[in-house]
């Protein structure tokens, strides 16, 4: 029997209070204390998780990614991030797969975050230009997912 036949799937599932320090742990890893330097992180600092999602293997969690409450000028919304990967899981498809439950989580809901385009485009962000968040930040990575395209100031909700 090969190693591959008895892994364990990698599961997606809601994250629940208990996963908090393994999801803060693979931040950490991932982005380091430079993260707290970073825009994206200021509007995290002060908005409401909406949603958080975690990749499970055998009991570990190994991925993980969060949603947020916040507006786009007056429109509600979700923002994105951050999002994480173990690195001895990495290339594996895992990101893709927190990203699509987040996007399946949203609904009609739009979704904000701060990212590579060509990697969330294939989900359907595009370029929010007229989304301002306060702060530094590269607008040609602030992306939207949802209809029309927001305008106006980003702040927790």
């Amino acid at each position: 029997m090969t190693d591959a036949a008895v892994q364990t799937p990698v599961r997606i599932d809601a994250e629940r209070p208990a996963d908090a320090a393994s999801v803060e742990a693979l931040v950490m890893a991932a982005f380091g204390p430079g993260r707290f330097a970073k825009t994206a992180e200021r509007i995290r600092e002060h908005a409401a998780v909406a949603a958080g999602f975690v990749a499970r293997e055998d009991g570990r969690v190994i991925g993980a990614v969060r949603l947020w409450s916040i507006t786009v000028g007056d429109r509600p919304a979700l923002f994105l991030g951050p999002i994480t990967v173990s690195a001895d899981s990495r290339r594996s498809g895992l990101g893709a797969d927190l990203v699509q439950a987040c996007v399946d989580h949203a609904g009609e809901t739009g979704i904000l975050l701060v990212g590579d385009a060509p990697y969330f485009g294939r989900f359907g962000f595009r370029h929010a230009p007229e989304a301002r968040l306060q702060g530094p930040v590269d607008r040609r990575r602030v992306l939207w997912l949802g209809r029309d395209e927001p305008a106006g100031a980003v702040h927790p909700a």
